[in-house]
């Protein structure tokens, strides 16, 4: 019994005993009153009695003494009274007095002791009948005793029937707050069924008033419409449960349900492949617990700040960190969660993998540090010879300043490719449509080996072209597909050793009607691990051999301007040790309208 039931109980309780004392109260004060009435018209009929018995006395005194002389008179009176005192016990005493008021004789009652009280005193004057003169008085003193028997028997009576009149209304109250308790009980247990989950439960309705049997009647209707309404709605929830489910497991994000104690209550498969997980191993377990790659408990800290938060912080700031798991990085974040009542009852995780997007901004830090240091260095030489020329030009021979100059010349160049792949990165990547036309890839292969001759020179290397005849025309922007290909070929003069070959095919690929061009150089090669890199974005191969500086975008703008602008191919085949091999085919057929991405 709760509280409530309590404190319902002792009211109740309270009630039944102010009705009795209320009860109890008026019947007294109504027997006191009855009683008190009662003893009134006793008294007043009693006092009217003493007034008759003292009226009679005094006529038949004054006719019996009318001619009798003192003597006689006293005798006669003395006989008349002591008859009367033996007829009537409660006369205590009669007393007569002549005119002038002076006792003529008092007969006192032998049954009486002499300390018996004279409750009532009636005076009555005798008179003579014939000339209606006053001849004295008699007083009749009476005890009263019939009244107090009368009275005592009618306060006894009144007391009787009042309180049996008492105990049959209490008796009937209890019983009936009895009946009146049962019904409750057995309506606040169904109740309680009810309250329990057990719909469908009902109440017998046995020896029970009209009136609690329709109420018991509504109850158990009431229960059976519930059972009714639970039935029907089980499926209809478990089917939304199960679309709940269904939409959690199909989300991209990885997404960990937890309660207010931290427990784990449902996780989608992408969080279990997220969080290198087997089957249910984190369900129903404190999400506290789970530790990453480097055995560190990744959520704790951060669920402890949530934690501190309020309500309204929770709702309008979610927390947001990161988590290092072996190879990859998780973006987590954590809302609460809220019932259709706005009640809290827990919160949500969602794991999202940005491992690539960290990896991007690494590199873009990387592009960042390494445009920074490739930009300073030829600005830094220009300035510094440039002001020695300023300077001391003067002091130099033709030589000397033909020797500075080509050095100017060469940093511009240096610094003007740099600024063009910047430039050719920020266009080539945005959605811009490229002109195109048709071209000779033949005469744009000749064109482009001609542009390195004085890098080759200057590494001391040769190249080999092989070119298959009447290769087609391809439908192309001429200078995109002409920096790619001299972008192939800087990179090849770069990596080759010295006094070495660079190969340079072009053919015609007729089961996938294409034309490929490939180069080849004969340098140390690159690892098959940064193979499938090595077009990204800022993305560098640097090791004892790769140590030459550069934005890391040319072979990522090789791969944008073939494939996204041209409907190509890149593709790239090395082994450690045996050189590597760059590509690219293109469609012979391009359409136009594809152009636009």
């Amino acid at each position: 019994m709760n509280e409530n039931q309590k404190m319902n109980f002792t009211t109740q309780n309270r009630l039944i005993i102010f009705g009795l004392i209320f009860s109890t109260i008026l019947i007294m004060a109504i027997a006191i009153f009855a009683t008190v009435n009662i003893q009134k018209k006793l008294d007043e009929s009693y006092q009217h009695f003493g007034q008759v018995i003292s009226k009679t006395l005094a006529i038949e005194s004054a006719e019996l003494i009318k001619n009798a002389s003192k003597n006689d008179a006293v005798k006669l009176l003395k006989a008349h009274s002591d008859l009367i005192l033996k007829s009537h016990n409660d006369i205590v005493f009669i007393e007569f007095k002549n005119s002038d008021g002076e006792s003529i004789y008092k007969a006192q009652n032998q049954t009486k002791s002499k300390n018996t009280q004279t409750n009532i005193s009636v005076t009555s004057p005798m008179k003579n009948l014939q000339n209606n003169t006053n001849i004295g008085n008699v007083t009749v003193g009476l005890s009263g005793s019939i009244v107090d028997k009368v009275s005592s028997t009618t306060r006894a009576s009144i007391l009787f029937v009042f309180t049996i009149v008492w105990l049959v209304f209490a008796f009937v109250v209890l019983i009936n707050t009895f009946l009146i308790t049962r019904e409750l009980k057995i309506l606040h247990d169904g109740v309680a069924k009810i309250s329990s989950g057990k719909f469908g439960y009902k109440i017998e309705a046995k020896e029970v008033s009209n009136e609690v049997l329709e109420l018991f009647n509504a109850f158990n209707d009431m229960s059976n419409k519930l059972h009714l309404y639970e039935e029907s709605n089980i499926e209809q929830l478990t089917l939304e449960r199960n679309k709940l489910q269904a939409v959690l497991m199909s989300i991209a994000n990885g997404v960990v349900v937890c309660d207010n104690n931290d427990t784990v209550t449902l996780i989608n498969e992408h969080a279990k492949t997220l969080l290198e997980l087997q089957d249910d191993q984190l369900l129903n377990s404190n999400i506290k617990n789970y530790v990453d790659s480097d055995g560190n408990f990744c959520f704790n800290e951060k669920i402890d700040e949530y934690k501190k938060l309020s309500l309204e912080e929770k709702s309008s700031k979610p927390v947001v960190f990161n988590v290092k798991l072996s190879d990859k990085t998780l973006k987590s974040i954590i809302s609460p969660m809220f019932t259709q009542s706005h009640e809290y009852v827990g919160y949500i995780i969602v794991l999202i993998d940005i491992t690539k997007e960290a990896e991007m901004d690494i590199m873009k830090s990387q592009f960042i540090s390494n445009v920074s240091h490739e930009l300073r260095t030829p600005v830094t030489v220009l300035r510094s010879y440039i002001d020695t020329l300023y300077n001391y030009g003067e002091d130099f021979n033709y030589e000397e300043q033909k020797e500075f100059i080509g050095t100017i010349n060469s940093e511009i160049i240096r610094l003007n490719n740099m600024v063009n792949d910047i430039l050719d990165f920020s266009r080539l990547d945005s959605n811009a449509k490229i002109e195109k036309s048709e071209n000779d890839i033949s005469q744009l292969v000749d064109y482009c080996v001609a542009e390195v001759q004085a890098l080759l020179k200057e590494h001391n290397l040769t190249i080999k072209v092989e070119k298959e005849d009447n290769i087609p025309q391809v439908n192309c922007n001429y200078d995109a597909i002409a920096r790619a290909l001299t972008n192939y070929l800087s990179n090849a003069i770069k990596y080759a050793p010295q006094d070495s070959e660079i190969k340079v095919r072009l053919f015609q690929d007729m089961s996938n009607h294409q034309v490929v061009v490939t180069v080849r150089d004969e340098g140390i090669g690159i690892a098959p691990e940064y193979q499938k890199k090595v077009f990204d974005r800022f993305y560098r191969v640097e090791n004892k051999t790769h140590s030459v500086k550069g934005t890391g975008l040319g072979l990522h703008l090789v791969k944008t301007t073939i494939e996204k602008h041209h409907h190509g191919h890149v593709f790239v085949n090395s082994q450690p040790n045996h050189g590597s091999t760059f590509g690219f085919s293109l469609p012979i057929d391009d359409i136009e309208d594809d152009d636009l991405v």
